[in-house]
């Protein structure tokens, strides 16, 4: 079955989250209005609707001796998107956090980085060395 994600989130300023996810990261857009808009991020619908402040903790996980936020989300792609997207953000002179190689010749070996959107959501770039390693542990 080929499906798609949709998660909805609060944001602080539609604006710049429209203006990161469109121009930063090159998602497209979709519906929107004065309090919400819908990005496309990979055939993805993120939702992101304009609220006052939120709290919420972030705490931190170690995986392979690097520290990494517990709560973020992310899109898996090809290699090829994966360096096109590090090369442009890192080119942005945006807060990238540099790429890493988990699981190194395991199964699931993947290439990841991260980045916090206006929102300071972190958003993870996977890409694995095997697609059909995603599940298998």
């Amino acid at each position: 079955m080929d499906t798609s994600f949709h998660m909805s989130l609060p944001c602080l300023s539609v604006k710049e989250t429209k203006n990161f996810y469109i121009n930063e990261i090159g998602a497209s857009l979709g519906r929107k209005s004065e309090n919400w808009v819908d990005i496309n991020l990979f055939g993805h619908q993120l939702t992101f609707i304009k609220a006052g402040k939120f709290n919420f903790n972030n705490p931190n996980y170690v995986f392979e001796g690097k520290i990494l936020p517990s709560f973020h989300f992310g899109v898996i792609v090809d290699v090829e998107k994966w360096g096109e997207l590090y090369a442009k953000l890192n080119n942005n002179n945006l807060d990238v956090v540099s790429q890493t190689t988990f699981l190194k010749d395991k199964t699931g070996e993947h290439l990841s980085f991260f980045i916090k959107d206006p929102n300071e959501y972190m958003l993870e770039f996977k890409s694995f060395k095997k697609n059909t390693d995603m599940f298998k542990s």
